[in-house]
């Protein structure tokens, strides 16, 4: 996972606080203090997972991604999609936070999760417009066009 910008703590902070204000409005009774991802396991917010929440993950793509560690104050910012989180307490979505991808150190047993933003459709509408851009650049690219 390469990154390509770690942001300050305050940056980091109010992400982490809008995040919290679309996926733990109601946080009450599900403990995320320790786990974020609780509220997906508690029912706290609608999600799917394990095996569900992989494939989920796997249709998504975004220009960037934010990167948010359970435990650190700071949060990464990575262009490639990171795939090998297993077992760690990591949160990925795109910067429009359509969609949140929660890992987890109990997985197989707890997660992982994946989530929708209340107004997703349009959200991911942007999203979807640099899916097609990619697959236009890999056309060109396999014609000799660029």
């Amino acid at each position: 996972m390469e990154i390509v910008e770690t942001l300050t703590k305050n940056e980091s902070g109010k992400i982490e606080a809008k995040w919290m204000g679309i996926y733990c409005k109601n946080k009450q009774g599900f403990n995320t203090k320790d786990y974020r991802w609780h509220i997906f396991s508690g029912g706290g917010y609608p999600s799917v997972e394990a095996d569900e929440a992989e494939s989920m993950y796997s249709k998504h793509q975004a220009e960037s991604y934010y990167v948010m560690f359970n435990n650190s104050s700071a949060i990464d910012i990575v262009k490639e999609k990171p795939t090998d989180l297993n077992y760690k307490d990591v949160y990925v979505f795109p910067k429009n936070m359509a969609w949140t991808m929660a890992f987890t150190h109990e997985e197989c047993w707890l997660g992982p999760y994946f989530a929708k933003h209340p107004n997703y459709k349009n959200l991911e509408k942007e999203n979807e417009a640099y899916k097609l851009k990619l697959q236009q650049i890999a056309h060109a690219k396999s014609k000799g066009w660029c």
